[in-house]
């Protein structure tokens, strides 16, 4: 066993042994997401590096506490990326925290989640042992697959020590469309776009203007272009980039006695009523709402449209920032935290006050 893995492990004892919470902490990049920290800090980067990359298997592997910049920088030499485009938000973030972040960028919506793309991980528990989950193939699916459960976790069931990660391809082509549009139109027509084979892989609807991305064989993006109509726009990978990072001018005008909520929702939804200023993602499904109306306003609507709401910046995190669980999920929850963390230290209260 390596030095810093006998660290880890030794401090993760005594930890269990006194009760005191730990906080799991790569770059720090993502320390305002979530509820409330607590605990020491654990600085996972000290364990670093790229295991393994296999550049025609399409997977990766990279201890958690490896710059993102480090493992994008890897995959560009041979013309791949991280299909799900994770945000940094800012220059310290690590794969490790990419995982347990769970946050996906503008191509979500046609490549998939970050869940989608964890393979194989490997987890150290509460108990300071080292389990191992899926493998580095994309066909090994036998048991429970754990792995992926822990995209999203926020560092509540364990020290996340390595990560297999799926890669594909980057586009041959890409080009933006810009279209002058009132929202209810843009909903309906990247409803009617998205049943439809064309190479969409990122959409963005604010303020009367709908941009939408075209990424794939030139053949395919030159018909969808004519299909579809629409000004193209030039140069456009920074707009994407500031989409991603939230750079741009809606993330950053926040003000001071607003809040800026996620909405996930069918991505037929209709526009909720309700005031404020909404940027609109994923063909509909992510919508962003910047607002003063109360919490219990806000879940009521995404509840009422068959979706969810997480208070993503601002605001009151008493409240609770990720939408309330049924009974039955947060007994699940419960039972799985309790599992894998059996006295209670790892991030505690950062996803859900309870654990």
């Amino acid at each position: 066993m390596e030095p810093i893995i006998q660290e880890f492990r030794q401090r993760i004892l005594d930890a269990g042994n006194s009760r005191q919470p730990l906080r799991i902490r790569g770059g720090g990049s993502k320390d305002w997401y979530g509820q409330a920290l607590n605990g020491e800090v654990l600085d996972t980067r000290a364990y670093s590096g790229i295991v393994a990359y296999d550049p025609t298997e399409l997977v990766i592997t990279a201890r958690a506490g490896t710059p993102l910049a480090e493992v994008e920088q890897a995959l560009a030499q041979h013309n791949q990326i991280l299909a799900f485009e994770p945000p940094h938000f800012g220059p310290g973030a690590t794969i490790g925290g990419v995982v347990a972040a769970g946050l996906s960028g503008p191509r979500r919506q046609a490549a998939g989640a970050v869940r989608d793309f964890v393979l194989g991980a490997v987890l150290m528990d509460g108990k300071g042992d080292i389990l191992h989950f899926g493998g580095q193939v994309m066909k090994n699916v036998a048991g429970y697959d754990v792995s992926r459960l822990l995209a999203g976790s926020l560092g509540t069931l364990g020290l996340i020590l390595e990560v297999s990660l799926k890669v594909l391809p980057r586009p041959l082509m890409e080009t933006t469309l810009r279209f002058s549009m009132e929202r209810e139109e843009a909903i309906r027509r990247l409803n009617e776009w998205g049943g439809q084979p064309l190479p969409i892989s990122a959409s963005a609807w604010h303020g009367g203007v709908l941009l939408v991305r075209l990424s794939g064989a030139p053949a395919a993006i030159e018909a969808a272009i004519a299909r579809m109509g629409g000004e193209q726009v030039p140069d456009a990978d920074g707009l994407w980039l500031s989409l991603r990072e939230q750079s741009n001018d809606f993330f950053g005008s926040l003000q001071p006695a607003a809040s800026l909520w996620r909405l996930s929702l069918p991505t037929h939804a209709k526009p909720l009523t309700l005031d404020g200023d909404e940027l609109i993602e994923w063909g509909g499904a992510q919508r962003w709402l910047k607002t003063t109306a109360s919490a219990d306003a806000i879940r009521a609507a995404a509840k009422e449209a068959g979706g969810h709401a997480s208070l993503f910046r601002g605001g009151d995190k008493a409240i609770g920032v990720f939408h309330p669980l049924p009974p039955a999920i947060a007994r699940i929850h419960g039972g799985l935290k309790k599992a894998f963390d059996p006295a209670g230290i790892f991030n505690v209260g950062r996803l859900y006050p309870e654990f």
